[in-house]
């Protein structure tokens, strides 16, 4: 008799989550014909067939005051997902990403018997390694996106198969500077410096004045240059609009509604703030500047707390394992500071070429067919529950 058809159940956390379990069905169905889905999710996941029991925005929260507000909601989500769980005893559950409730979500249904999978590994590498104890408990595999997390995790006794990252094979590996800048409706001649001051209003509110004060530093210096600006959303625009009346008079700059990706390869050089968007700006081989400011309250706990583990924080740097990218944090992201090593990478081949060469290794690296990785490891745990 044939085994039965596997039945899945996946909790994805916001867009980028939808995003990854699409892909990660798709590629299933190459081993299942048959498999079935259900789970919490978005507009792509339920294009591809899964049945949903929530919606991915339920999970899509930011800062520390809106997730307090929606505790109550939450616990009550993530109690009915696991009753619902365990008494539909699915093949299998996939978390991905949102380690908060995923976490202990899969350690309530691991532990009535039913085999889970974490995709996208929590930062606990990091900060906060403790976290590592209950992910242990939660898990019988963790998909990892960096090159680093096997290793990493090892040591806590958690296996981890990585499967390199989906932007790595969705970005092409050589950029047209010349097509972004058509398509934005930029002059060709440049040169251009992206600023990319986060895509949060506290963020923005923070390092937008400091990355026009290092526009205005590079003007004095550079007669011509030209800033262009993408902005997340329309209250970040409004935001850096007031920034712009205040601070950025006689400067340059052309706004952006979104479209980060199209100016990070339209850009000679970028400054930005330490995030996801380095990552994407590697993958657009843009030599780069990184600058972050904490609240001075945030920063006081972080490093008092001893919270943060690693030694690097942008992502570029940490996939190198060196300083391969300037990355300025509180009180030493000034002006003068970031505006020399911008300065710098715009009048400098060999510092632009040593960052270049480098954004090119670690794409190849990362790029390994990430939905087909991912399907071949979790086919790989259903076949030995079998």
């Amino acid at each position: 008799m044939a085994e039965p058809a596997p039945h899945i159940v996946i909790v994805a956390g916001e867009t980028s989550g939808d995003m990854l379990a699409a892909g990660l069905m798709r590629a299933l169905r190459r081993y299942y014909p048959r498999v079935s889905f259900e789970g919490v999710t978005g507009p792509l996941m339920r294009a591809e067939g899964c049945r949903s029991l929530g919606d991915v925005e339920q999970l899509s929260l930011f800062g520390i005051s809106e997730v307090i507000g929606q505790i109550p909601r939450l616990l009550a989500l993530r109690r009915r997902l696991a009753s619902h769980i365990i008494e539909a005893r699915p093949t299998l559950f996939i978390g991905i990403d949102a380690p908060a409730f995923n976490t202990a979500l899969e350690r309530r249904v691991r532990a009535a018997g039913i085999a889970t999978v974490h995709y996208v590994c929590p930062t606990a590498w990091a900060w906060r390694a403790g976290r590592t104890r209950s992910i242990r408990r939660a898990v019988d595999l963790m998909l990892g996106i960096f090159p680093f997390e096997p290793a990493f995790f090892a040591g806590y006794d958690i296996p981890v198969t990585f499967v390199g990252h989906p932007l790595a094979d969705e970005l092409p590996m050589h950029a047209d500077p010349g097509a972004a800048r058509r398509a934005l409706g930029l002059a060709a001649k440049g040169p251009w410096v992206g600023l990319l001051p986060g895509s949060r209003h506290s963020e923005v509110s923070r390092l937008g004045p400091l990355f026009l004060a290092t526009a205005r530093w590079l003007s004095e210096r550079m007669p011509g240059i030209r800033f262009v600006v993408p902005t997340a959303n329309p209250a970040v625009r409004a935001l850096f609009e007031r920034q712009l009346q205040s601070d950025g008079g006689g400067l340059s700059i052309t706004l952006v509604e979104g479209r980060s990706r199209e100016v990070m390869r339209a850009a000679d050089v970028l400054l930005l703030a330490s995030g996801t968007a380095t990552l994407e700006a590697l993958l657009a081989k843009t030599p780069m500047v990184v600058a972050y400011r904490l609240s001075a309250t945030n920063y006081w706990i972080a490093r008092g707390l001893n919270l943060i583990k690693t030694e690097y924080v942008s992502m570029p740097n940490l996939l190198a394992g060196r300083a391969l990218v300037p990355e300025l944090l509180q009180d030493d992201a000034d002006a003068r500071t970031l505006g020399a090593w911008v300065y710098r990478l715009l009048c400098s081949p060999t510092a632009r070429r040593r960052q270049v060469d480098v954004f090119e290794t670690i794409h190849r690296e990362l790029a390994c067919d990430a939905d087909a990785s991912a399907a071949r490891a979790v086919a790989g745990l259903i076949e030995r529950d079998r």
